[in-house]
């Protein structure tokens, strides 16, 4: 619920600020050109315990781009997810994910303070379940998200971007385990990111 609230405030708060222009007509400052570089990403901390069960959880995934339009930018995305489960009954399960891969974004108003923006990526994706038995499988990402950016300064911007459709596919290592197709497509609180971008 704060993550809904939190965009909400930043798509209003961005529409009053979307038409900031000089006395001249042009567009402020603030903003992405032609050749900008940015990084940007998220990084987030979880547990949770019922009784003597807990779990624990970390994950980062930063991103760089490049601006090579006014409008588009390219870039390569890095994530690291790792969980673990302990249960006094059983035994602990680890679990691990590594995924490299691309991304493109194209602006709708890129110069101004405020922009929405929609982004496809492609995403590898290797995990590894340790448990008993120690379980490796890899995957294929693609997914495509709108969202929208507000800057606060000339170099600093807050974002909120929203899953909105998605495919994957896994392919176990395991001898005699099935693929597994999963495809997304709505909108829900767990699909709503917020975070940074620093323009250079």
């Amino acid at each position: 619920m704060k993550k809904l609230i939190c965009s909400m405030a930043l798509l209003a708060f961005g529409l009053t600020h979307a038409q900031e222009t000089t006395t001249l007509g042009v567009p402020a400052s603030n903003g992405f050109n032609n050749g900008d570089l940015f990084i940007t990403g998220s990084i987030g901390i979880g547990s949770e315990s019922t009784g003597d069960n807990k779990t624990n959880s970390f994950n980062i995934s930063p991103k760089v781009g490049y601006f090579v339009t006014p409008n588009i930018a390219l870039g390569v995305a890095l994530g690291y997810t790792h969980g673990k489960e302990e249960a006094p009954e059983t035994a602990d399960i680890k679990s691990t994910e590594f995924a490299v891969g691309v991304f493109g974004r194209y602006y709708v108003t890129p110069a101004n303070s405020f922009s929405v923006f929609g982004e496809l990526g492609v995403d590898y994706i290797h995990s590894k379940i340790e448990a008993v038995t120690e379980d490796n499988s890899n995957a294929l990402r693609i997914a495509l998200a709108p969202g929208v950016s507000y800057f606060i300064s000339k170099n600093f911007a807050l974002e909120a971007k929203f899953g909105i459709l998605s495919y994957r596919t896994d392919n176990p290592d395991a001898d005699g385990v099935q693929n597994t197709d999963q495809f997304n497509f709505g909108l829900n609180l767990s699909d709503i990111n917020i975070g940074a971008i620093y323009r250079f």
